[in-house]
C-alpha cells in the first residue's frame, strides 16, 4: 500500500477536482435567477443595470405602478417579462431621432 501525502498525485488530482467543483458552484451562485411558474425574475440591481436607472428611479417606478414587483421577506424581485415589455413600450432609439 502506498503512502498518500500532500504531494502525491492522488492528492493533487483530488484538490484539482475540488477546485473545479468550487468554480462551478461559484458560477451557479453568481448566475442563479429564481424561476417561478416558468417566469424568470431579476434583482433590483439587475433591473437598474438593464434599464440604466438609479435605485431611486426604480423605487419611483414601483410607487407609481409603472413596474410590477414581487416582495419576498427581505427582497424585492421583478418579472423579466415585465422589464422586456417596459423596454419595448418606452425605448426610444436616439439615433433614429437625428
Amino acid at each position: 500500500m502506498d503512502l498518500i501525502t500532500k504531494d502525491s498525485e492522488t492528492t493533487l488530482v483530488l484538490f484539482s477536482s475540488l477546485d473545479r467543483m468550487l468554480e462551478n458552484v461559484e458560477y451557479v451562485v453568481m448566475n442563479y435567477r429564481p424561476v417561478l411558474n416558468g417566469e424568470h425574475y431579476l434583482t433590483g440591481d439587475e433591473v437598474c443595470e438593464r434599464l440604466c436607472i438609479s435605485k431611486r428611479t426604480l423605487q419611483d417606478y414601483r410607487d407609481t405602478g409603472l413596474l410590477g414587483y414581487v416582495q419576498l421577506p427581505g427582497k424585492i424581485i421583478y418579472r423579466e417579462s415585465e422589464i422586456e415589455s417596459l423596454l419595448e413600450d418606452y425605448y426610444i432609439n436616439k439615433r433614429l431621432l437625428k
